[in-house]
């Protein structure tokens, strides 16, 4: 008889996201009429800036002639967007990352979620708390999690993050081979400085350990002391894979384009201590179960490299890191404690009034018709907490901030 994987019944409930959306949509049935304003999943509102446009208008006209059409690609990515992501992201910041690094893809989250399967089935990982649920889940449905128990499960070393630590998590104190890190961070958006990675890297370095550093939210950084890649840092090359994606960095959510960066001096090793490269593995892994964005993607993300794309994809970041300080001024003058909202797209503030995060979920929802993403969604020290996006537009931003402000909790 077919038989499942069973380590899917020890996922927790539904995905994060499908929760906040079966409430929202119990709660518009018995509420016709009434507008909601969605500043929780991080999905963009702005349009596609004129140089991507022209871009994709370009791979269409592509498709259209024999000459040019294209049908399958590179598993890798084609060359153009390759070359000028590492001219741009990497090459012109000093950062040695090569072409032949980088691996054009679909999404961060994606990769985030199948980089796993290059890993042995009993490793040790560390994973922050609270953190992106798809760090978590992925390696619940690989079968290293152990049974769920008060919380957590029993086989990953978690990270606690908190406002003792500012939501920094610290290094492990027991040995770990793969540590999860994201900065700008999501939920929390808490960044780290180069003090703070060069910690991460020479741990890694001195344990044979593994970071899979997500990056995903690099371009909302402002502050030139905080670096956007873990590359800045040096050996990070020995000890690292970063994720990059231009869901929020141009507005791919809809069109889907991520690249990742494994570098070619990048080892693990097999039971007899062994190294193998993990840059090669990955590609033995696409080539096979991938096959790869689409050309019209592709030639509108090249565009996002451009001189005139780089301004417009600014542009577009600084309107969004405007909502973001009209929900953290809002927030300050409520009187509750917050992170992020600078050099992030995120808002995480403690809930008021003792109330738990779904709590404050449905009261928000209730009274405001906000809907926001409750902390305890993103891990055991999420409760208490709630995550609010700077994704929505100016004006739904401004409405949501004076409903709230207008509701005692």
């Amino acid at each position: 008889m077919i038989r499942i994987n069973e380590n899917y019944n020890l996922l927790q409930g539904s995905y994060l996201f499908s929760e906040v959306n079966k409430r929202v949509k119990a709660y518009q049935e018995k509420n016709t009429g009434r507008k909601i304003i969605r500043l929780g999943i991080g999905d963009v509102t702005q349009p596609l800036s004129p140089s991507v446009i022209a871009g994709m208008k370009r791979g269409v006209e592509d498709m259209a002639s024999a000459a040019s059409f294209k049908g399958y690609g590179p598993d890798q990515g084609y060359d153009f967007l390759r070359e000028a992501i590492c001219d741009a992201d990497f090459q012109s910041h000093g950062i040695n990352i090569g072409s032949d690094e980088i691996f054009i893809t679909t999404g961060a989250k994606e990769d985030t979620a199948n980089i796993q399967e290059l890993f042995a089935q009993d490793i040790r990982i560390a994973i922050p708390d609270p953190v992106y649920p798809v760090y978590v889940d992925s390696n619940v449905m690989a079968g290293r999690s152990g049974a769920f128990t008060d919380g957590r499960y029993r086989n990953f070393v978690y990270l606690d993050c908190n406002e003792r630590n500012h939501f920094t998590p610290s290094l492990p104190s027991e040995p770990v081979d793969l540590i999860y890190l994201c900065f700008p961070n999501n939920p929390t958006g808490q960044v780290a400085t180069k003090e703070e990675l060069k910690k991460w890297v020479d741990y890694a370095r001195k344990n044979r350990a593994l970071i899979l550093f997500d990056a995903a939210y690099e371009a909302f950084i402002r502050d030139p002391g905080i670096p956007h890649s873990i590359y800045e840092i040096e050996g990070a090359r020995e000890v690292a894979i970063e994720f990059r994606s231009l869901s929020k960095t141009a507005g791919f959510t809809g069109t889907r384009c991520a690249y990742t960066m494994i570098p070619r001096d990048l080892m693990a090793w097999d039971a007899a201590g062994n190294p193998h490269s993990l840059n090669q593995f990955w590609f033995r892994r696409q080539s096979t179960k991938f096959n790869g964005t689409a050309y019209v993607i592709q030639r509108a993300a090249e565009q996002v490299f451009s001189s005139k794309g780089k301004e417009e994809s600014r542009a577009i970041i600084d309107y969004y890191l405007g909502n973001a300080k009209l929900i953290s001024e809002g927030i300050k003058s409520q009187g509750w404690n917050f992170s992020g909202g600078t050099n992030s797209p995120y808002i995480w503030f403690k809930t008021p009034d003792g109330l738990n995060s779904w709590e404050f979920f449905d009261r928000l929802l209730s009274e405001c018709q906000v809907v926001g993403t409750p902390g305890a969604g993103f891990g055991k020290c999420g409760e208490g907490y709630f995550r609010l996006s700077s994704f929505g537009s100016r004006e739904n931003v401004q409405e949501a901030m004076e409903r709230i402000l207008q509701v005692k909790f």
